[in-house]
C-alpha cells in the first residue's frame, strides 16, 4: 500500500527516512516530526524559485530535472533501499503526493505517504521537534528519466479530442466552472476535461477512503476507460498527484500526469472554456 497509517509510523519511526513536504517552510522550522528533512515544493520539487522562471512554459511548479532531483533525494540521504514515509498537514494533498509521485517517477519503491498528515502523527502521540535533522549524505539516485506516464500541452491536446481517453481536472468545482481563480490569470477549464476535486478522495476524517470507496469513485467517473487512458491535472501539477495517489490506492494503474495544468494551458493562447463574468 502507498499510504501508511500514524500508529504504523510510531513503530517504525526510527527506520525510515521522513520527509516533511508542508510548503511553507516557517511550519517546517515551527515543529516537525523528529528526523523528518523538509521538501520544499518550490525548491525540491519544482523549479519554481528557478531565475527566469515562467508559468507559461511548465505551469506554475514545473518538475525539476532528474539529475537534480536526484542529487537532493541523495542529500536526503535516500538510496534505493531506503524506507520512506511523507506527510504534510493538507491530507497529502500539498505537497506529501507531489513527493511520493516524483519518488516513484524516479523508480523508488519504498516511499508511503502518511495517510491524514501531520494531525493525524500527533493525535497518535507523535512529539515535534524543532530541531534539524542529520544523515548520511548518499550519491545521487540511480535515475537518468522519469518513469512514470507524463502528458504536455501538445498531448493533452490530442487526447481531448479521443473519445477513447479522458482528461480528469481535480481542482474545485467552482474553479473548474470558472467562477472563481485564486492563483492563475483566467477563470475555465480545458475543454473536454471532466471534474471531481481531489480532495474527493478523503473521508470526514482527513484520511483516505478505503480502497474499495475509490475504486467505485473512479468507475463511475471514467464509465469504462480504463484508467491507462486517463491523464490528470489540476492548477499546477501538485494536487493531481493526490488523485494518482488514490488511483494507486484503488488499483488502477497508468493514468498520466499533466504537470502544467490549467496554469500552463491558460496562458497558452489555447482553446478554453471560460466564464467571462469570473474574476481572477
Amino acid at each position: 500500500m502507498p499510504l501508511l497509517s500514524a500508529l504504523d509510523l510510531c513503530s517504525r519511526l526510527a527506520s525510515v527516512c521522513l520527509l516533511d513536504a508542508r510548503p511553507d517552510p516557517a511550519d517546517y522550522a515551527s515543529g516537525h516530526l523528529p528526523g523528518a528533512h523538509h521538501a520544499d515544493l518550490n525548491r525540491h520539487l519544482s523549479t519554481a524559485c528557478d531565475p527566469g522562471h515562467d508559468a507559461a512554459l511548465g505551469g506554475r511548479h514545473p518538475l525539476p530535472p532528474v539529475a537534480r532531483f536526484a542529487a537532493q533525494v541523495g542529500r536526503w540521504g535516500i538510496g534505493p533501499a531506503t524506507p520512506v514515509v511523507i506527510y504534510d498537514a493538507s491530507g497529502g494533498g500539498n505537497a506529501a503526493a507531489r513527493l511520493w509521485w516524483m519518488l516513484r517517477a524516479l523508480g523508488h519503491e519504498q516511499v508511503q505517504v502518511l495517510d491524514g498528515g501531520l494531525p493525524a502523527a500527533v493525535a497518535a502521540g507523535l512529539p515535534l521537534t524543532a530541531d534539524l535533522p542529520s544523515n548520511d549524505v548518499v550519491p545521487p539516485y540511480p535515475a537518468d528519466q522519469w518513469r512514470l506516464p507524463l502528458a504536455d500541452a501538445e498531448a493533452v491536446e490530442i487526447l481531448r479530442h479521443d473519445s477513447t481517453r479522458r482528461l480528469l481536472d481535480v481542482r474545485s468545482a467552482q474553479r473548474w466552472r470558472g467562477e472563481t481563480e485564486p492563483f492563475d490569470p483566467v477563470a475555465g477549464h480545458i475543454p473536454g476535461s471532466l471534474n471531481l476535486a481531489w480532495n474527493d478522495n478523503l473521508g470526514p476524517d482527513g484520511r483516505f477512503k478505503s480502497p474499495e470507496a475509490l475504486r467505485a469513485q473512479y468507475a463511475a467517473l471514467l464509465e469504462g476507460t480504463p484508467s491507462d487512458h486517463l491523464t490528470v491535472h489540476c492548477g499546477s501539477g501538485v494536487t493531481a498527484c493526490h488523485t494518482l495517489l488514490a488511483l494507486e490506492v484503488a488499483g488502477l494503474l497508468g493514468a498520466a500526469l499533466y504537470v502544467g495544468s490549467w496554469s500552463e494551458w491558460c496562458r497558452s493562447g489555447r482553446v478554453m472554456s471560460l466564464n467571462p463574468k469570473a474574476r481572477p
